[in-house]
């Protein structure tokens, strides 16, 4: 796949507006602070792809990019730690969980974690879930250029071990947006899920 032809097609506000799932898509998840957008931008080869903000937490709909006909990237709310109201927090849970449990295109998660603070609270439940409907997920342990090589492999290590018993539904792998560490590895990861047979492809109808 050529992830660098990336376009922004929508964003939605409310579950209900999201165009028809048809085709395949596969979603950024992960905690505010995490560098989900980074990591995205990195993947594609696309730096102003989906908006950075010092604030974390301003992705706040759920926005796609085709990346060819039938394809879709798909960079859903963070969630778990900014600083807005408890009304807007659940609202955008309410949405991740609506989105995850019912979106037939979907067919693999891409999770965001600081490999500096993985498997958060927020972190386990959305593996959870993910697993709980059927979803493959990719562990990004990103920002692996802040920490020693000896460390960012132990926590790496570590991360395996605790998810060991989902090892069927989740793969792990250390990412870097400055170095592009691990970028080859995600590009394999989403060209199989890309590439495996599914019925019914067509590109999505508003």
């Amino acid at each position: 796949m050529k992830y660098n032809n990336a376009t922004f097609v929508t964003s939605i506000a409310n579950i209900a507006t999201i165009p028809v799932a048809i085709g395949k898509e596969v979603a950024f998840a992960g905690r505010s602070n995490a560098g989900k957008s980074r990591a995205l931008n990195t993947i594609t080869g696309i730096k102003s792809l989906a908006k950075i903000s010092k604030t974390p937490g301003r992705t706040q709909l759920i926005n796609l990019f085709t990346i060819g006909v039938d394809r879709f990237l798909v960079d859903l709310p963070g969630y778990g730690y900014a600083k807005v109201a408890e009304s807007i927090k659940k609202r955008w849970q309410h949405t991740l969980d609506h989105y995850i449990a019912t979106r037939q295109s979907l067919i693999g998660i891409i999770l965001v974690m600081d490999i500096r603070h993985p498997l958060q609270e927020t972190d386990l439940q959305m593996i959870e879930l993910c697993i709980y409907y059927g979803h493959k997920i990719h562990i990004l342990l990103t920002k692996a250029d802040k920490i020693t090589k000896n460390i960012a492999n132990s926590t790496l290590y570590d991360v395996r071990k605790k998810l060991q018993m989902h090892e069927k539904h989740v793969s792990i792998q250390k990412f870097s947006s400055l170095t592009n560490e691990g970028l080859f590895e995600v590009h394999a990861k989403l060209d199989d899920w890309f590439n495996e047979l599914l019925p019914n492809c067509s590109q999505y109808q508003h």
